[in-house]
């Protein structure tokens, strides 16, 4: 008897998971004077995100947040530069290994189709984000080198950004035919026109630049940005703990109340119409592109840096 197009649907696959981590601790955690700093430590591959990297920073996070001691959270990443993205490339790259989830979707490893990026990206990229977003204590993100997509979303969830003077931003991935990354808060951060250039023409945008449109809240010398970012946590740390909650609250539910949360609901769907696009296409979800594609595109941009 043949099947449905229904059940053929619904039929589950099998994916084999060939990852291969190059560290076990691919998120430091550590505390000071009620201080927690959670660093991205993937150095070797510009701490891109994996899902390993991911879960272990919700762990970080959660930990910080079960901590009453724990004031403020510095989120941080190690070497070079702050995180250059999402994994699309490393022996590292995860996207068919099964984790213990933390919202409500199910497992996306054995799902068909577009179902098993759209899943996983609710699970990692999206969901993960907005859990962050509401972490009841302030957070900041200290930034070095290259803030790029996946990474300006980590830094987008924190209460402050203060950035180095040699940091830069971008969001390069409608070269993959995508319109920006999943947590879409490019319209919030940004004028809108400012917004389009950013993702329209996917340059880099400098620190300066950045903190000229009010994305990013100090930049300062390479030297002395940890020391920065040590002084506004220590002036955080000394506020009262609910006082500090509720502001962060009130703050949060204003930009929804702006549309942040309905333009990322509809951002995504069109984000996963370009993945689904780029596989009827043939051109694979990410419109042809890879990891290193990606890199010498923007280092050709960047004029060989």
């Amino acid at each position: 008897m043949q099947a449905s197009p229904a059940q053929t649907a619904s039929e589950f696959v099998t994916r084999e998971d060939n990852a291969v981590y190059e560290t076990d601790e691919p998120v430091l955690y550590s505390v000071a004077d009620g201080i927690a700093t959670v660093t991205m430590n993937r150095p070797t591959f510009n701490n891109v995100q994996n899902s390993q990297m991911t879960y272990a920073l919700d762990d970080a996070f959660r930990r910080a947040v079960d901590d009453d001691a724990v004031k403020v959270i510095v989120l941080a990443g190690s070497g070079k530069h702050f995180s250059a993205g999402h994994d699309i490339g490393t022996p590292g790259r995860d996207i068919n290994k099964s984790f213990e989830r933390k919202h409500l979707w199910w497992d996306h490893v054995n799902k068909p189709g577009g179902e098993q990026l759209f899943v996983r990206e609710q699970e990692v990229y999206l969901g993960m984000c907005r859990r962050w977003r509401d972490i009841p204590k302030p957070t900041i993100a200290m930034v070095q080198g290259a803030c790029v997509a996946g990474g300006l979303m980590l830094a987008w969830v924190c209460d402050f950004i203060v950035a180095s003077d040699d940091a830069f931003f971008q969001d390069p991935v409608v070269r993959m035919g995508i319109p920006g990354v999943e947590y879409f808060a490019h319209a919030n951060e940004m004028h809108t026109r400012i917004a389009k250039e950013f993702l329209m023409l996917g340059e880099r945008m400098s620190a300066e630049r950045a903190y000229q449109m009010g994305m990013v809240n100090r930049v300062v010398p390479r030297a002395d940005l940890q020391a920065q970012v040590l002084s506004i946590a220590q002036k955080l740390a000394a506020q009262p703990r609910m006082g500090l909650s509720l502001t962060k609250t009130v703050m949060n539910r204003a930009e929804e109340l702006q549309g942040l949360r309905a333009t990322m609901e509809m951002a995504y769907g069109y984000h996963h119409f370009a993945h689904a696009h780029s596989l009827a296409m043939g051109t694979g979800h990410l419109g042809g592109q890879d990891a290193k594609s990606m890199v010498q595109a923007n280092k050709k941009e960047a004029g060989g840096s």
